[in-house]
């Protein structure tokens, strides 16, 4: 193998970039291609690679944003999309594009932080980063027949596209507790990619709600609004009669003393890097849509 070159940056290149997304969809079944069409890959979305004879053979991306901790707004990247081609495994290149993503940004960011599967548990504290435990916030609720009051938006539709862009770019955060903030873009990623079918409008409450319904559970995803969220007038307008219980995909704010908090159990870690005198919430949950 000839010594891999580093590239970052490199969405315009139609070349570097169709390889990314074949590397992408390789290892992850996911491709980056209309949302970058659709100019939601913006500077926020950073890819960091090696490249030999002209494909991206290793690659971390970095996501810039913020975040709200205990009412304290931090500077944040969160790495996404750590990959190695097969055929260029265990010779340390996502090591070494680690390394560099770190070096590059630890003199002006305040944390760190990825989610990781469980086959890599011993890899990113080599690199001081901890394990920190989140947890689901749930509550009981009896739906009732509520006649569809909403307006369906769609993920593949371009006017609808536009509309959940420019209403999240002027979000409050759901909690002062745990919040991003600068991840609209994210969200369009799981608008196009993930979820097109699960997004609502509901007018007169003037928020969207990204949702699922799975078996007697009603999955909120996410609410995004320019004021406090009333959840008992969302939960009035999404919830059937099949309703027994409401799963939330982020941090409440000013939690309701209907809802619970238990420790969330998933297939995948989060690990966080953080400078001293910065400490997450004993509970929280990292919203959904903009995990990385």
């Amino acid at each position: 193998m000839t010594n891999p070159k580093y590239v970052k940056s490199y969405q315009e290149d139609d070349q570097l970039r169709k390889s990314f997304n074949e590397l992408a969809a390789l290892t992850f079944g996911i491709n980056f291609e209309r949302w970058y069409e659709k100019g939601y890959w913006t500077e926020r979305f950073e890819p960091h690679s090696y490249v030999t004879d002209g494909k991206v053979i290793a690659n971390v991306s970095v996501n810039k944003l913020e975040l709200i901790i205990n009412n304290r707004r931090k500077k944040g990247i969160q790495i996404g999309t750590v990959m190695t081609h097969p055929d260029y495994r265990n010779r340390g290149l996502s090591k070494q594009l680690m390394n560099k993503v770190m070096q590059e940004y630890e003199t002006h960011i305040d944390v760190f932080y990825l989610y990781a599967n469980n086959s890599v548990l011993d890899y990113y504290p080599k690199f001081g980063f901890q394990k920190v435990n989140e947890h689901v916030f749930s509550m009981s609720y009896q739906g009732a027949n509520n006649n569809q009051q909403f307006i369906h938006l769609n993920g593949e539709n371009d006017q609808d596209l536009a509309f959940i862009y420019d209403f999240a770019k002027k979000r409050q955060p759901n909690s002062t507790q745990f919040s991003t903030i600068h991840t609209d873009e994210l969200l369009m990623f799981y608008s196009i990619n993930v979820y097109p079918q699960s997004i609502v409008y509901l007018e007169e409450e003037s928020v969207i709600v990204f949702y699922q319904i799975k078996g007697d559970t009603l999955h909120i995803l996410d609410v995004i609004s320019n004021k406090a969220i009333n959840i008992y007038s969302i939960l009035a307008k999404l919830a059937n009669e099949r309703i027994k219980k409401v799963v939330f995909e982020f941090t409440i704010n000013n939690m309701l003393s209907t809802i619970k908090a238990t420790p969330l159990k998933s297939r995948e870690t989060l690990f966080v890097k953080m400078k001293n005198g910065i400490d997450f919430p004993k509970v929280f949950k990292h919203p959904s849509l903009s995990q990385a």
